[in-house]
């Protein structure tokens, strides 16, 4: 079973009204289904999606998510409005699709945005806060975030290539509010 990597779910988080979301194309994707098997065990399972957890994008939001994202110009024609799936729209989603994939698809998606989720209000707080301590530890449990991260992307990395994993280093730092990552791996041949 391939591991999904943060860089896959990453690039394929929307913000939608304040609040990442999926759409049931990436979610599909993810899970290595059709769009229409996801769309399919929603709507055989209405009960388990209360308002709010899926949201169909009406014509307007469906012509800004193609203009502003070119993996959807495929839907510039269609007849079909994506649907847009929350973090909540996913556990269920878990308690419907019961194969191996789809569970451990289904905790990464859900890992991932409680980590977006925390580095932003840790990056928020600092721009908030005036007080140092406070801002270097949030820094720090900011580092610690983007670390784990990044880890998962280089988990099996030495296992991948020739050489041997001897020192890492991650820095973080901040320039007017934006968070800037870089990861250095050395290595040595085997």
């Amino acid at each position: 079973m391939s591991i999904i990597k943060f860089d896959d779910l990453q690039n394929k988080l929307i913000r939608y009204k304040d609040e990442y979301v999926l759409v049931d194309s990436d979610v599909a994707q993810l899970y290595g289904v059709e769009t229409r098997e996801i769309n399919q065990a929603v709507s055989n399972n209405l009960d388990k999606f209360p308002d709010g957890y899926i949201v169909e994008l009406i014509k307007e939001e469906k012509n800004e998510l193609i203009k502003n994202f070119d993996r959807f110009n495929r839907l510039k024609h269609s007849t079909v409005s994506p649907k847009v799936f929350t973090e909540k729209a996913l556990y269920m989603l878990a308690t419907i699709i019961k194969s191996n994939t789809a569970t451990q698809t289904t905790l990464n998606i859900i890992e991932t945005f409680a980590k977006v989720k925390e580095l932003s209000r840790n990056i928020n707080g600092i721009i908030k806060s005036d007080n140092e301590e406070i801002q270097k530890e949030l820094a720090q449990k900011s580092n610690q975030i983007l670390e784990e991260i990044i880890e998962i992307e280089t988990d099996g990395l030495a296992d991948d290539e020739d050489g041997e994993i001897v020192e890492t280093t991650t820095k973080f730092e901040f320039n007017l509010g934006f968070a800037k990552v870089s990861r250095s791996i050395k290595k040595i041949k085997k």
